[in-house]
This record gives C-alpha cells, sequence and structure tokens, in this order.
C-alpha cells in the first residue's frame, strides 16, 4: 500500500510540537502544516533557540515516534475545545474563527492538538530516519506584522530513508548551483544592500550574457511578427487610476514623486503605456493584430525578507508584450504565442515543460468580464495547449481578476520546477481606456488584449538559466566563448594574433597572456566554464594552427585555425547547445 507522505508529514508536525512542549515547559504552539518537501511548526518559546537546538528536538521525536503511540481522532464541541486550550491563546483564537458545529481534535501520548487531520494511525508510520530537522525562523503570527513573533521550525520528512536522502542531495547540488554563488564565483553581477536591496548591477561578462541573449530575443520577435516598443519608466497617477493597478496593486508600487503639483508612479507593468500608444490613432479590424514587445523595466515592492539573489528582486526586465486582436483572432494568436514560447524554451535546452491553465477566481468581486468572455478565452487557451499537445493542470480560481491565463513551467537539470511563460487574458484595460477599432460592419468595437511573457523578466530567467546549466552556457551566450592561452612567453606575440583573427570574425575571445603557468591558466578557464581554450606553441606557430581543450576535458591537436572558426561561428548560429 503506498504511503501517504502528505499524512506523515502532518503527523510529524504533530510528534514534533509534542517534543517542543516536553522540552520546554510553557511553550505556547500555534500551527503546524505539511510543506511541499517536510513540514513546520510555530511556536512562543519561553527562550530563544537556535539551530543548535534542533538535535536535541529531534532525539525527543523520535522517542516519541518508537514509542508507538496511536493518532486518536475525536469531536467536541466548542466549549470543549476552549477548555481543553484554555492555557494556549494561539488555539483559543483559531477556535473562535472556526464555523459552528463539531471541532476535531487529535491525540497522541496524551499530546493533543486542534487539527482537522488526516493523520497516520500509529507514530510508527512515521520513520525515524527518514525526516530531519532544517532551519529556525522567525514568523509573524497569521502574517501580521503587528502580531507577535513566533518561532517558526521547519524540517523535511519524506516517507522513506532513501527519499530523504535523495532529497538532500538535490539539495547538495542546488546549492553548489545557487545563482548568488555562481554570479560571485564568475563574475556576472552582484547586488549591494548598502545602495539598495533587490537591484541588479550586470557586471560586463553578465552583461555579454544579457546582450546576446537580448540580440536573439528581438531578432525573433522580428521574425514572428512583432513590432519594439520603448515607453517611459514613470506616469501620472491618472495613468494608474485609469488601468486600476492603484486600486488592485497599490501595494506592489512605490511611493508617488511630486512633478509640477502632480503624482507620478514608476511604472509596475508595461501595458498602460502601450495602450496610449494604441490610443493615438484609429484602427480599423484591417490594422490587426498588433504584437507589440519591449523589454521593459519595472519596479515593485518586495518585501526585504523576501529578496533572494536574481529570483526575487525589486527592479527588473520584462521581456513584455501586448496582442490587440479581433475576437475572431484570439484562437490563432493564442496558439502562436504558445508555438513561440515553446521554440525559445526549446532552444535554451528545456525539454520537459508543462502547463497550468489557471481559471476565474471563484468571487465575483475578484475578477472583471461578462461569463462568456471568460468562457471563450479560457476555451483559447485550452485548445492552444491540446494543439502543442502538452501537459497541464487546471489551477483553479488561479487567474487573475481580468482574464484566465497559461502559465509555462519548466524542469531545470536537477528535477526543480519554474515559472517562466505566462500568456494572460485582459478584459479590464481594454474597457477601461475606450480601446476601439471599426469592425467590417463600420462598427466601433472593443479588441481583445493578451499580456504575454516569455522569458518573465531578463533576471530571474538569468537565475533560473545559471542555476540549470551551472554557469556552463551554451557557446552562443557565453561571455567569453574561448580563452587563447601561450605555452610560454615566446608564444604571446602568436596567441595574439589568434585572438584578433577570432575576435574579428566575431568570436568572444580572452587571451590569458599573464606570467602565470599555463596549466594554471587552463584550470582558470575551466572554472570560468569556457568552452574552448586554444592552446598555442612552437608547432601551432610554425603550422598556423591550435590545440583546442573543451571545457570538458577532450582535447584536439594541430586544428586549422580557420576550422576551428567556422566550427564555432556554426555552434553560434545554429544556437547549438553541444561544443562538439
Amino acid at each position: 500500500m503506498a504511503i501517504d507522505v502528505n499524512k506523515v508529514r502532518h503527523s510529524a508536525a504533530h510528534v514534533m510540537a509534542e517534543a517542543v512542549l516536553h522540552l520546554y515547559p510553557g511553550t505556547q504552539f500555534a500551527i503546524g502544516p505539511a510543506i511541499e518537501d517536510g513540514f513546520y511548526y510555530d511556536f512562543l518559546l519561553p527562550r530563544a533557540i537556535a539551530a543548535e537546538d534542533l538535535p536535541g528536538i529531534e532525539k525527543e521525536m523520535r522517542r516519541i515516534i518508537t514509542g508507538g503511540h496511536t493518532f486518536e481522532r475525536k469531536e467536541i464541541s466548542r466549549e470543549e475545545a476552549k477548555a481543553i486550550f484554555a492555557d494556549q491563546p494561539f488555539k483559543l483564537e483559531l477556535i473562535d474563527g472556526l464555523e459552528d458545529g463539531t471541532i476535531s481534535i487529535y491525540t497522541q501520548d496524551g499530546f493533543t492538538d486542534l487539527c482537522r487531520g488526516p493523520h497516520v494511525e500509529n507514530t510508527r508510520e512515521i520513520r525515524p530516519d527518514a525526516f530531519k530537522l532544517r532551519a529556525v525562523a522567525g514568523a509573524y503570527w497569521r502574517g501580521d506584522e503587528k502580531r507577535p513573533m513566533l518561532t517558526r521550525i521547519y524540517a523535511w520528512a519524506f516517507e522513506s530513508k532513501a527519499a530523504l536522502e535523495a532529497h538532500l542531495k538535490l539539495l547538495e547540488e542546488a546549492e553548489k548551483r545557487d545563482n548568488r554563488k555562481l554570479g560571485r564565483e564568475l563574475d556576472l553581477f552582484s547586488t549591494h544592500e548598502e545602495a539598495g536591496p533587490g537591484l541588479i548591477y550586470w557586471h560586463p561578462k553578465g552583461g555579454r550574457f544579457r546582450v546576446a541573449l537580448e540580440n536573439w530575443w528581438r531578432d525573433e520577435h522580428y521574425k514572428n511578427g512583432y513590432e519594439i516598443l520603448f515607453t517611459p519608466h514613470i506616469g501620472k497617477s491618472w495613468l494608474w487610476e485609469t488601468s486600476g493597478h492603484l486600486g488592485f496593486y497599490k501595494a506592489g508600487m512605490y511611493s508617488p514623486m511630486k512633478i509640477d503639483e502632480d503624482d507620478y508612479y514608476i511604472k509596475p507593468m508595461n501595458c498602460p503605456f502601450h495602450i496610449m500608444i494604441y490610443n493615438t490613432n484609429n484602427h480599423s479590424y484591417r490594422d490587426l493584430p498588433l504584437r507589440w514587445a519591449e523589454l521593459g523595466t519595472v519596479y515593485r515592492y518586495e518585501r526585504s525578507g523576501t529578496l533572494h539573489g536574481l529570483m526575487r528582486v525589486r527592479g527588473f526586465t520584462q521581456d513584455d508584450a501586448h496582442i490587440i486582436c479581433t475576437p475572431d483572432q484570439i484562437e490563432g494568436e493564442i496558439a502562436e504565442v504558445l508555438r513561440f514560447s515553446l521554440f525559445m524554451h526549446k532552444t535554451l535546452g528545456f525539454k520537459e515543460i508543462k502547463a497550468y491553465l489557471a481559471t476565474k477566481p471563484s468571487n465575483p468581486e475578484d475578477s472583471v468580464g461578462a461569463p462568456e468572455m471568460w468562457s471563450t478565452a479560457l476555451e483559447s487557451l485550452r485548445k492552444a495547449v491540446d494543439k502543442e499537445g502538452l501537459a497541464y493542470e487546471i489551477d483553479e480560481g488561479g487567474g487573475a481578476f481580468y482574464g484566465p491565463k497559461i502559465d509555462l513551467k519548466v524542469k531545470d537539470a536537477i528535477g526543480r520546477e519554474w515559472q517562466l511563460t505566462t500568456i494572460q487574458f485582459d478584459f479590464n484595460e481594454p474597457e477601461r481606456f475606450d480601446m476601439t477599432y471599426v469592425d467590417a460592419d463600420g462598427q466601433r468595437k472593443r479588441p481583445y488584449m493578451v499580456h504575454r511573457a516569455l522569458l518573465g523578466s531578463i533576471e530571474r530567467f538569468f537565475g533560473v538559466y545559471l542555476e540549470h546549466t551551472a554557469g556552463a552556457f551554451p557557446v552562443w551566450l557565453m561571455p567569453d566563448q574561448a580563452a587563447v592561452i601561450p605555452v610560454g612567453a615566446d608564444f604571446v606575440d602568436y596567441a595574439k594574433q589568434v585572438t584578433a583573427k577570432l575576435k574579428s570574425a566575431g568570436i568572444r575571445a580572452l587571451p590569458m597572456l599573464s606570467d602565470e603557468r599555463m596549466n594554471a591558466k587552463i584550470r582558470d578557464a575551466q572554472n570560468q566554464k569556457i568552452p574552448y581554450m586554444l592552446i598555442v606553441g612552437q608547432r601551432e606557430k610554425d603550422e598556423s594552427k591550435v590545440s583546442v581543450r573543451f571545457r570538458d576535458g577532450r582535447q584536439e591537436n594541430g586544428v586549422e585555425l580557420g576550422a576551428f572558426v567556422s566550427q564555432v561561428l556554426d555552434k553560434i548560429a545554429t544556437k547549438a547547445l553541444d561544443l562538439h
């Protein structure tokens, strides 16, 4: 019989709460849910604890688990629940928030918790070698900064020792690939708390990657019928009032600045600016669809505690686009956007891609647009996903207030899933900005509008891709595509000649001409993930050749320089993922 790992995790959370109460009398306990890879529990402790206290809690948990205690469920009245938890204020608050009727509790080994369940039948179903307490953190009660700060203890928990060990190995690999670590080691980017957290400083090498990526992005957009726009970074409050952002998104926006007695906001989105351009002219149905794209830098407020390298930032550049079309064009446009997105992901080397189809929010007050528009839009999204043969899940109620959407998630090299593409309908802004076109019958009608980001943002995509490749990018995206290494000082001039020829052909070449030993230079180039190391000595100079050492350690000697240049240029032109 298959083990229900969520039952195991939730039951282990109860055991941890019991262990903490045993070790720290007077503790008040709050909530302890199962989460993706384990569980946590929040406590108000009589004294502060730290990571070094976790082994003691683990030991007590294992003692409880091996005792073989049954999880007993009981339904009681509100009054009985308040009596049981009379000395636990967080539980009393939870009880007050429950609907009228019976309340369920679970008891094991004399410890009782307020809980809907379900749980395993006996503590022995929690493997003592399949969980590990991992961290201590602070968490406000119910996420409210005005409420007490609690101590949150996180744990990993799995159905078996092997599953836990596999997870820990994955985490070890993820740590090696951490974008912040690789960013420092490869000199790609930095952040500076003293100058403003959540803002990315692109170093020259990171800049080369970004230019190569963005040039490709622009070329492909032009090939696919897009025009590229450039819009301001700030706009009057009227713009954001009209778009609805000040009503629906103000918490994510920064405070206004006063210019000529008017309030201006720095933009969190690009879409209102694209609409302003659309409304400068009258449009016929013959003009549509319009596909307008922008690499637009936006700024959104994120709490300082949530900021994380390239993955969660306050300033970022969206690979944004808006498609404005007639209702009868929408299905084809959605299909085309999805095809375009899959092309980009596959070119970049992502092989496993899954779609998530987000539907209308369940609360009518949380959405705009007529039901029939939602139905039409959702069906267009579904047909596009089916046409591409993509696996997908329904994200019930996950659509934004202004329309349903498709999210595409990719799996990276170590099996983690990342969201990149979003294809989002908008029934809100065309109405608010009175966008119209003249149809074939001469009547003014409302166009459909689709927001679309293929990579999500340049910063976050770079973080995902850096971790996916561990910094060993395909040659067309590498900041330095070839290192030229003379075997000694006598061959520096030839190394310079080789470097010049590579650069004139359009290959990003790095001459390594210092007095360091050749082997040290090779090691440094390999640490920098440079795809090709061209080693030149007497024989290479005499024959106008190079010896090519590949990033993976393979080597080919006596290669004609012209043949090497042609090979690399072909790899760049075809966006090849391999080096050989």
